[in-house]
């Protein structure tokens, strides 16, 4: 089978990896010059750490991890601590992986580390894509075109490929916007706990982590935002205004704030859930079909369970209808749930009054008694998954 994907991101460069180690004649096409992803960081949760081993890329992810001691919510002024998750031995044993950080870059150079050059196509803006007799054919902003028996739209929030396939509009603009820095702190400093730290105040909040082996802080700062923000990864924004937007929290993120030499900002987008993402032989994939809010660190997760799903149903059904059909009835109940409790995410993290959050803490604060491992933030249903129990199923 000749595959084409479209967009060269974490989610494609996944695809192309798990589609190549199936034995498909795979052609990635990326609209910049180069892979490349921005200076961020990712939460690695256990479910993609299992998809990752599935891909046999578990080495590789494990050499450049940070292993981070807990999940941690906190007071946004007092520095209180509303709940806890453990993240040791116990933690690894029952959801057979670690919960780890990477930087962006460095998790798409681990995807990319095996791709040959040659099925790799960069300055191709996809235009267009559309069925044809034996497949599909993608279209190239120089005028060129290139068919296949499957083109995969890879493409993210704003996809060509889905707008092509299934039109226009769907997009919500959430009223959220998120500033993002990396600050390069040497090691482990004492006024940021090596832990995914979530910070929680009135309409906002903090989530800071170690990347880099511990080397930098990432820091995801949402805020809601009273007019539409750009969505977009590269858009400068004033470390003035992101110090003044989280003037009177805590000491400590005052203090890493300090030390953000440029900060970036872009608005946080997501869709209601789509009722399919193929059609003929085209299909979606990661944010082209299900773009989210990353209140529950879960998009480049999503994304690389496609593609392992993706490629594991082509494998082994003879029928790509038939195929694209079993990565659709495994991978949109799942994601869907994804998508509609990063949203709910959204306005529990934000409540507006002290009030407010103290009742949410306590509700946090009771469910910890109940299940130590979760705690308030629910989680389970999540990290438990592992995509390859898909092929599992599959082959028996």
């Amino acid at each position: 089978m000749k595959i084409a994907i479209i967009g060269g991101g974490i989610g494609g460069a996944a695809t192309a990896h798990a589609l190549l180690r199936k034995g498909f004649d795979v052609t990635i096409f990326e609209q910049a010059p180069a892979f490349g992803e921005v200076g961020a960081g990712v939460q690695v949760t256990p479910n993609a750490v299992k998809a990752l081993m599935g891909l046999g890329l578990g080495d590789k992810l494990h050499a450049a991890a940070f292993y981070p001691q807990a999940v941690s919510g906190r007071h946004w002024q007092s520095g209180r601590q509303n709940f806890r998750i453990d993240l040791g031995p116990e933690f690894r044993a029952h959801y057979e992986a670690p919960f780890i950080h990477v930087h962006r870059a460095d998790l798409l150079e681990i995807l990319i580390s095996e791709l040959p050059v040659a099925n790799c196509r960069f300055g191709m803006r996809c235009t267009g894509v559309e069925q044809t007799a034996n497949g599909a054919r993608a279209r190239f902003a120089d005028g060129s075109y290139f068919d296949a028996d499957l083109v995969i739209g890879a493409d993210g929030v704003r996809s060509v490929v889905r707008s092509h396939i299934f039109g226009e509009g769907g997009l919500r603009w959430t009223g959220h916007q998120c500033y993002r820095a990396l600050v390069p702190t040497g090691g482990v400093v004492d006024y940021v706990a090596p832990e995914s730290s979530f910070w929680m105040g009135p309409k906002a909040h903090v989530v800071t982590y170690y990347v880099k082996g511990g080397q930098a802080v990432n820091i995801v700062a949402v805020t809601e935002a009273p007019e539409w923000v750009a969505e977009s990864w590269s858009t400068r924004a004033s470390v003035e205004d992101m110090l003044r937007d989280f003037d009177g929290w805590h000491p400590d993120l005052r203090t890493l704030f300090e030390g953000v030499g440029e900060t970036f900002t872009w608005g946080l987008f997501d869709r209601d859930p789509m009722e399919r993402w193929s059609q003929g032989a085209v299909t979606l994939l990661g944010d082209a079909c299900h773009p989210m809010l990353p209140f529950l660190s879960q998009g480049a997760a999503m994304a690389i369970e496609d593609a392992y799903a993706l490629a594991e149903a082509l494998a082994m059904h003879g029928d790509l209808g038939t195929a694209l059909a079993a990565y659709e009835d495994e991978r949109r109940p799942r994601t869907a749930r994804v998508q509609l409790e990063a949203r709910e995410r959204g306005r529990t993290y934000h409540l507006p009054t002290e009030e407010e959050m103290a009742r949410r803490d306590a509700e946090y604060a009771r469910r910890a008694k109940d299940d130590p491992r979760t705690t308030g933030i629910n989680t389970d249903w999540v990290y438990d998954y592992d995509p390859r129990d898909f092929a599992r199923e599959i082959a028996a």
